[in-house]
């Protein structure tokens, strides 16, 4: 599995003593699968970090442009920060981000010698701007703690897990029988047979945060940053990437072949732009077009020249020569502009996944399975995603936490 990036929550904590075995053939050791906690030292044997990648925490270090976008710092209100889900609004409103919220999050990092910024837009980054200190502080947790891999994961008896742990040498398989398994895989493939395998339904996952690919020879002459990134495949950026994430399900079913609607003048009404273009044509009769595009509608002079060559004006044309009926109609194609999406973004970028283990088939208190006892969920295995900002990782970094704590809990108890 896959390592979904969470905080010191997806640990293996072993309670008496090891078997050890010096021959090549299989060693199995008994433990439990707990959040990390103030265990004595005779008792804490050694962290496991489950993953099927040859690199622990890529998904974090790839992440926000390299960056690592951790968390979002402008969403205290929890309700507000639930909006923020696609998939799982409904159900974060409650207790979820309250046990643990982004707030959280960076008190963790900092706690443990990661330094944070939050932007302007409410991202919150590492203040060297490299995702590297993200996964170097991680990474460094599981080591302290003796980290070992896990490759596999299948069902023992009497409810147990059987976890395979990967050994510098081949010729030695050793094995780690849990009481205790919290499944944080992401959006693999993997992740979702052994939720099945446990007895879960999963919502077939389709992909999510992605860019548009745009018909239209003009739009390739555009670029810019802002909200609505022009690339030359076609359209990108913030606003785009979160209607990707709330249409995914909708766009997979028509095939990527939509309509999109962009209103360019948002805070202006239809007719106070035609009254706007009128008065234009009278101050500047004598001025072209192209040269002279009202102030009020905040577009450059590239983009305004897009909108008169899509409405057919010629630009060299002079704004006393414009017809009434033509400035209605820049002001209903700035208003109404529409392009023909034609599939997703060529490049491989969609980061996150629509789907995963229902949310009805969890505990959202406890991140516990109500199918299988002792078995745990977290992040985006499940069917929850995000808008870009921050919120995938917060939503990995509450619910490992919840669960985490749980099993911490849990396994305490079952020494006493």
């Amino acid at each position: 599995m896959s390592l979904k990036s969470g905080l010191a929550s997806f640990f293996l904590l072993q309670f008496g003593s090891l078997s050890s075995s010096t021959s090549t053939s299989t060693a199995v050791r008994r433990c439990n699968f707990g959040h990390l906690r103030p265990v004595p030292p005779s008792k804490r044997a050694f962290t496991c970090l489950a993953t099927s990648s040859p690199q622990s925490a890529e998904k974090v270090k790839i992440s926000g442009g390299g960056r690592c976008n951790v968390t979002n710092g402008h969403c205290p209100d929890t309700k507000i920060l639930a909006e923020h889900y696609p998939r799982g609004h409904r159900e974060l409103r409650g207790s979820f981000f309250n046990t643990h919220g982004p707030g959280d999050t960076m008190s963790w990092f900092t706690d443990h010698g990661v330094a944070l910024k939050i932007e302007e837009d409410g991202r919150v980054f590492p203040i060297t701007n490299n995702s590297s200190s993200i996964v170097d502080c991680l990474l460094s947790e599981a080591r302290e703690r003796g980290g070992k891999t896990v490759t596999s994961v299948s069902a023992g008896v009497q409810g147990k897990f059987i976890l395979k742990v990967e050994k510098r040498s081949v010729e030695f398989l050793e094995y780690l029988e849990a009481d205790y398994l919290l499944i944080a895989s992401g959006g693999s493939r993997q992740g979702y047979d052994l939720a099945v395998q446990l007895g879960h339904s999963i919502v077939d996952g389709v992909p999510s945060l992605f860019t548009f690919k745009i018909k239209d020879p003009l739009l390739s002459e555009l670029s810019g940053l802002g909200p609505m990134l022009v690339t030359h495949w076609g359209l990108s950026g913030p606003v785009i990437l979160r209607l990707s994430a709330w249409g995914a399900r909708d766009l997979f079913r028509a095939g990527y072949k939509a309509l999109l609607m962009v209103d360019f003048v948002p805070d202006l009404h239809i007719e106070d732009m035609k009254s706007i273009l009128s008065q234009q044509k009278q101050k500047f009769a004598k001025q072209k077009v192209l040269n002279s595009c009202p102030s009020e509608f905040g577009i450059v002079k590239r983009f305004w020249k897009y909108m008169l060559d899509r409405e057919g004006l010629n630009c060299d044309t002079l704004w006393a020569s414009v017809s009434n009926n033509s400035l209605n109609s820049v002001a209903y194609l700035l208003k109404h502009c529409t392009f023909e999406v034609v599939g997703k973004g060529q490049y491989k970028d969609e980061f996150v996944t629509a789907g995963g283990v229902p949310l009805s088939e969890i505990s959202l208190k406890t991140m516990e399975s109500k199918i299988r006892p002792n078995l745990f969920f977290a992040g985006e295995v499940l069917n929850v995603d995000g808008v870009t900002g921050g919120f995938n990782f917060q939503n990995a970094w509450s619910g490992g936490y919840i669960a985490g704590t749980t099993i911490g809990e849990l396994a305490a108890k079952a020494v006493c």
